[in-house]
């Protein structure tokens, strides 16, 4: 397996890979690479990289909710790959609370063929999820990447306090998200917890919808952000590409 360099942050040049931006006379139709919508630009990185003036300056929640509204991808691991990249999203930080239950529901929509309704959940999940405050893993025994399963859940459940079938797979989704979580131990990583909380949601949706987001049985999940994280795992981590590639 080709080894994977670990992801940068830039704060000149191109956001994404820290290229330099290419100016030209000449205008062509280009897309956003994280909001998927198309503009007429005269500027790209030699990439060929194009961020919109509206994803530079908008905050971390907005980029998440953005991204999943826009997009067609079903793998909800890709997704969250792709929006950890951007500049906005730290290393840690409650925006990961949000990121989960919004990649879940995005590939959850654009699967069983409702993405009209794509929209409005992920409102519905921006809203929830920022009551869920950063540290909420150290300080209440319950990491906010497994609370936003519980989000994703009960969204598309459309539980309430008082529904029976909904409200239980909603906490059973949490509970089984934090011990998976917590078994591998502290420190907290907010990108190693969200991966694992999306992977056991995706499980937990093949169980009992009958809908498989991905292959997840043959699909390597590799972190590209261990250099950004002074208390990572290392080898203990199993998203490390160490381990992938043994």
């Amino acid at each position: 397996m080709q080894k994977m360099n670990p992801v940068k942050r830039y704060s000149q040049n191109c956001m994404l890979c820290g290229s330099e931006l290419l100016y030209s006379q000449d205008y062509r139709e280009i897309e956003c690479v994280y909001c998927h919508n198309k503009f007429r630009t005269n500027v790209a990185c030699k990439n060929g990289h194009y961020v919109c003036d509206k994803c530079h300056g908008t905050s971390a929640m907005d980029i998440i909710e953005q991204y999943c509204k826009s997009t067609d991808k079903t793998n909800p691991i890709e997704m969250a790959n792709e929006i950890m990249k951007h500049h906005k999203i730290n290393m840690h930080g409650p925006e990961h609370h949000y990121l989960v239950p919004a990649v879940l529901i995005s590939s959850f929509y654009n699967l069983n063929g409702e993405k009209y309704i794509k929209s409005e959940k992920l409102k519905i999940a921006k809203e929830r999820a920022k009551k869920v405050p950063g540290g909420f893993c150290g300080f209440y025994g319950s990491c906010g990447a497994a609370v936003g399963t519980g989000i994703f859940m009960s969204i598309i459940t459309e539980s309430t306090p008082l529904s029976k079938e909904g409200w239980g797979l909603a906490n059973q989704m949490t509970g089984r998200a934090l011990i998976a979580i917590g078994k591998v131990g502290g420190p907290r990583c907010c990108k190693r917890d969200s991966f694992i909380a999306i992977k056991e949601a995706v499980i937990f949706v093949e169980e009992h919808f009958k809908l498989k987001m991905y292959d997840y049985e043959n699909y390597d999940i590799i972190c590209k952000f261990s250099n950004m994280n002074k208390q990572c795992l290392g080898k203990d981590c199993s998203f490390n590409i160490i381990n992938i590639e043994k």
